[in-house]
């Protein structure tokens, strides 16, 4: 492959000279005024051409790896039309015979083969000689030394196509001319491309050396004088050929320094002005463009401010004035009802006076007065429980309302709406202790629910086995909770209190379920109902750089019925807030741990109210007052109720109430260690059960509290086992009592719950556990797979928002979300600036090896800060997702709108970067170039990103965040050695492509006289010019294929 690169690398040698030496014989005739030498000329024309077409047969094509348009950059290296002198003065020197001194195709074959030994024996210079028959150990004339050729004799015709015989030139040897190299043991000339400086030698006393090459004349030649240039190769071995640095070459015997305002890099032909702000010295190099990185940064900071600042700004005047509306239609609302609830007083009064009138007058004639009087007295209500004397039609009602509500458009008049409900709804629960006439409180309080679908939960002998250890969680567990009661599950630690409401909610993994569970006497799943369920865990999991109003919204959004009118949701919302006692931290932030926001107890009830607002049928609470004190737990069991009132069923596991709280449930579910039932039914036949077996309440003693002390073993002053407990209760019920509960000697442990497993567990061997432990996470894996390829038809007749909907919400969640990151933000965009400056003063771009140092630091700070801050999307609220998922919220919803939100980061990030890098060390390729490579390099890492801190823990994820940059990119910067596994891992690392893309960009731009060096470093690596937009789309398609993989993580791996 090398010598072919290199052969045809020496083909643009020739076609080269092929153009140069029919104008220097033009303008040569052109000045001698003399007629043009057409034989001469047509002849040279003619071998050249037919050499050049030879080696295009052969071997042109083996070039485009490296040049994208061969005419075009042949034209550009080898073109010197436009001054021809050096050539004029070579025909002059020569006589006109030029041809007898330039390289064959035989010349060249043998160069190339001598170059490619050097190689492949380990050679640094071109200095490596090769026998052949014009220089040899018997025949060493002096044309055979650096620099130096010979001709062939006049007699002898030299076609230069003849790839096999070398012709003889051991005659008048001399240096060689000015714009030509002549390598070591050729006797022949190769003209110097554009771009070089090519000068004849000067002996450097010294050192003996030609200056500015790199050899040095034969020993004891007297009459040998220093030559011309004696090799053009890659900038590495040939550097002195290079036109220097701060210095341009016109042509290849010309050099003249950069003026001041101009710039001249390596190679250069011509001098560069400087840009306006830039700063250019005489002799310069590079262009100092620091000053246009700094306002390119500069710019970049204030659009960025005003963007926030101007988005945050209309978030909070937006916020303000919904506030401003709110407050005064809550205003309006309460003086209207007040207004009316005086005249309802009034209108009371006296019709009460009116009817005691009536009674005085005809109290021995009721029966026949009651006939006429009816429709004055069908509002009497003697039982303020008994709803049946309102001649209301409900659902004609609820019909009526909700048209009213979906005519309602501004936010003041939903407001109003909205207040003016839950107004009335405050003077319905005020009738009950202070009005008799229900008809008058129908005037001034006309309050109503929609209906909710009705969940019954019934459960018989339910048991909970943990797989692999053979371990009841549950046992024996019989009973129901109703719909419009709140449940308590109470019972000491480690009873199994939380492991009971997984199990209702079907959220128990890794076990095994045995007994019935009914809904509404059916056996169906509760996935089927997951629309209409509430589960409110036992951890606070709300978003705390949310607001309490902005929390709740969106769960309502979500999760309520899709037709469901803006102010039917404005009136749930506003009545969850008004239950809960949440109004003076509405607009308050619910607070992270590193930020504070409100207090605790608030963020309790915020918890509880996020499966409020969507109007649950059943309600399902983990320890929803830990942590409270009395009134704020009164106040959230109080609003508990108020929704059993509705039709909801309430069930929620309470540690030892206090006595009011107690007695504000309606059933009780006492459990024992072990998972066992101590009791099961209404509140207040608890203390009578109890008595009849002998265990009494001490007065001024709290019953839960005595109870749970006895399970625990802690009181044993009634003289009871409390291991008999779960016993007496099955007994008490006539449930079946399991056979090993029946032997005193094989009850079941207390303190771990029960197990079946048998001795001999001990002896099991190393991989016999391993073993158990692998079908263990086969089995919960399953789980997880069934729960979610199992069609289960949809029992809740809700039509919640689809697909699109949700992501809208979402996004505009992640959005708000972002913007009150912009601290956290402002800190990622820094440390990029400062890896830009970091690197971009260190890391220098050399021309020797178009930049790849800095490129590989590039990738791999580049890519760690941008997998660090694209975990943050899925790592900060991970908790949050697994909660909003099993409520039945899209998991494709929420997963794209991150992934919109964070490609804000994916288009700026790039521009970041580079306003640094960049300008602090300017690469040949375009800055759009590198800003294009840098999006797309983003784009995978941060799919990449996604994958990692959805599958793992946020301390692992940024481990391995901060390890694969780093390994891989030092894989993808090694050469590619045979046998190894490098090249297959390059070809699969995505820094590869990255690097390949950063080198072919740079390496595009070297031309002329650095053709051969960027030939061989793209063939050293491997590399092919036309594969850049490849590379690219590789690294979109690893990213596209990154989210795939974090998105099927997403959607399968459960919670552990």
């Amino acid at each position: 492959m090398i010598k072919t690169q290199i052969f045809v690398g020496l083909v643009i040698i020739i076609m080269g000279l092929l153009r140069t030496n029919h104008f220097a014989t033009a303008q040569q005739n052109k000045q001698n005024k003399q007629p043009i030498p057409d034989p001469l000329t047509k002849t040279i024309f003619t071998q050249f051409n037919a050499m050049a077409f030879l080696f295009q047969q052969d071997d042109i094509n083996d070039l485009s790896f490296c040049i994208r348009n061969i005419t075009a950059e042949w034209n550009e290296a080898f073109d010197f039309s436009h001054d021809t002198r050096f050539l004029t003065k070579c025909i002059q020197k020569n006589n006109g015979n030029i041809a007898q001194r330039l390289c064959t195709a035989a010349d060249i074959k043998f160069y190339i083969s001598a170059i490619s030994e050097a190689e492949q024996q380990g050679f640094k210079s071109s200095s490596y000689v090769k026998g052949n028959k014009n220089c040899n150990l018997t025949s060493w004339v002096p044309g055979c030394e650096p620099g130096w050729s010979c001709a062939a004799p006049k007699d002898m015709p030299v076609d230069l196509t003849n790839k096999e015989d070398m012709p003889y030139r051991t005659s008048n040897c001399e240096p060689c001319c000015e714009g030509f190299f002549c390598p070591t043991g050729l006797t022949c000339m190769i003209p110097c491309p554009s771009g070089s400086y090519c000068p004849l030698a000067q002996l450097n006393p010294k050192t003996n050396i030609c200056d500015p090459y790199r050899y040095q004349p034969p020993p004891g030649a007297t009459n040998h004088t220093c030559g011309g240039a004696d090799v053009w190769a890659a900038v590495t071995t040939s550097r002195e050929v290079f036109c220097p640095a701060g210095y341009y070459c016109p042509s290849s015997v010309e050099k003249h320094s950069c003026e001041p305002g101009h710039y001249c890099r390596l190679g250069s032909t011509f001098e560069t002005e400087c840009l306006q702000f830039a700063t250019c010295d005489r002799g310069a190099a590079m262009q100092n463009i620091t000053a246009y990185g700094i306002m390119t940064c500069a710019g970049l900071v204030l659009i960025l401010l005003v963007f926030y600042n101007c988005t945050d700004q209309v978030i909070t005047t937006r916020e303000k004035r919904k506030a401003k509306s709110r407050e005064a239609a809550a205003r309006s609302a309460k003086e209207s009802a007040q207004e009316r609830w005086r005249s309802a007083k009034e209108t009371a009064k006296k019709k009460a006076a009116n009817l005691s009138r009536t009674f005085s007058r005809k109290k021995y004639s009721t029966h026949e007065k009651g006939a006429t009087s009816k429709d004055g007295m069908h509002d009497i209500e003697e039982d303020p429980a008994d709803r049946d004397s309102f001649s209301v039609d409900i659902e004609e009602k609820n019909a009526k309302k909700e048209l009213r509500a979906k005519k309602l458009h501004t936010s003041s008049e939903i407001f109003k709406y909205a207040y003016g409900q839950i107004e009335r709804e405050k003077a319905l629960e005020q009738e009950k202790a202070n009005l008799t006439f229900s008809g008058v409180v129908s005037m001034a309080a006309e309050a109503s629910y929609r209906s909710r679908p009705k969940i019954e939960v019934s459960f018989e002998d339910l048991t909970l086995t943990l797989k692999g250890t053979k371990k009841h969680l549950l046992r024996s567990v019989s009973g129901k909770i109703s719909p419009g009661r709140v449940s308590a599950v109470m019972g000491p630690s480690g009873a199994g209190k939380t492991t009971f409401l997984s199990a209702l909610t079907g959220k128990a993994r890794g076990c095994t379920v045995n007994g019935s569970i009914l809904i509404n006497g059916k056996r169906e799943s509760m996935n089927s109902y997951k629309k209409i369920i509430g589960f409110v865990p036992q951890d606070d999991i709300v978003h705390g750089d949310l607001t309490v109003e902005e929390n709740l919204w969106f769960s309502a959004r979500c999760r309520l019925p899709a037709k469901l009118s803006q102010a039917e949701k404005v009136l749930v919302i506003e009545r969850t807030i008004e239950s809960l006692g949440l109004q003076h931290v509405r607009d308050s932030l619910v607070g992270t741990v590193e930020k504070r926001g409100i207090s605790g107890g608030q963020r309790k009830r915020v918890n509880v109210g996020l499966e409020m607002v969507m109007e649950p049928s059943l309600l399902i609470l983990d320890e929803p007052t830990s942590g409270l004190d009395s009134s704020s737990s009164q106040l959230l069991l109080k609003a508990l109720r108020r929704e059993a009132h509705e039709g909801v069923n309430v069930c929620m596991v309470v540690h030892q109430p206090s006595y009011s709280l107690f007695r504000m449930f309606d059933d009780l579910i006492l459990l024992a260690k072990g998972g066992l039932v101590a009791y099961l039914g209404p509140v207040n036949q608890v203390e009578a059960y109890f008595s009849g077996i002998g265990i009494h309440v001490p007065e001024r003693v709290n019953p839960p509290d005595h109870y749970i002390d006895i399970l625990e073993g802690i009181n044993t002053t009634s003289g009871v086992n409390y291991k008999d407990l779960p016993l007496k209760w099955m007994t008490h019920n006539g449930y079946p009592i399991p056979p090993d509960m029946q032997d005193p000697d094989l009850k079941p442990e207390s303190s771990h719950g029960s197990t079946s497993s048998v001795g001999g567990q001990d002896d099991r061997s190393f991989f016999t556990e391993l073993w158990q432990e692998f079908k263990l996470i086969l089995h919960m894996k399953n789980d997880s797979f069934l729960s979610y390829f199992t069609g289960r038809k949809d029992l809740s007749n809700r039509v919640t928002p689809g697909v699109v909907q949700q992501y809208r919400f979402f996004l505009g969640r992640v959005a708000k979300q972002r913007i009150r990151e912009a601290r956290l933000q402002a800190v990622d965009l820094l440390l990029l600036l400062i890896a830009g400056i970091a690197l971009g003063t260190l890391a220098k771009v050399s021309d020797e090896n178009f930049g790849v140092v800095g490129y590989t630091y590039t990738i791999i700070a580049y890519s760690l800060l941008g997998k660090i801050s694209a975990m943050r999307s899925f790592t900060s609220d991970k908790l949050q997702f697994w909660r909003e998922r099993s409520s039945g919220m899209s998991c494709f919803a929420y997963f794209f709108s991150k992934d919109t939100v964070d490609q804000f980061n994916t288009v700026i990030k790039p521009a970041v970067y580079l306003c640094t890098f960049y300008y602090f060390n300017p690469p040949r390729s375009s800055l759009l170039d590198n800003y294009v490579i840098l999006l797309c390099l983003l784009y995978c890492v941060s799919g990449f990103a996604y994958a990692l801190a959805i599958y793992l823990e946020a301390g692992a994820a940024q481990l391995w965040s901060v390890l694969l940059p780093v390994v891989l990119t030092l894989i993808s910067s090694q050469n590619d050695e045979k046998g190894t596994i490098i090249p297959l891992l390059k070809k699969l690392s995505y820094p590869s492509w990255a690097l390949e893309a950063f080198i072919l960009a740079n390496a595009e731009r070297y031309r002329a006289v650095w053709l051969l060096t960027r030939c061989a470093a793209i063939a050293k690596r491997g590399y092919d010019l036309r594969d850049w937009k490849f590379c690219l789309i590789r690294l979109l398609v690893a990213g596209l294929g990154f989210r795939a993989l974090a998105l099927f993580l997403l959607v399968f791996c459960q919670k552990k």
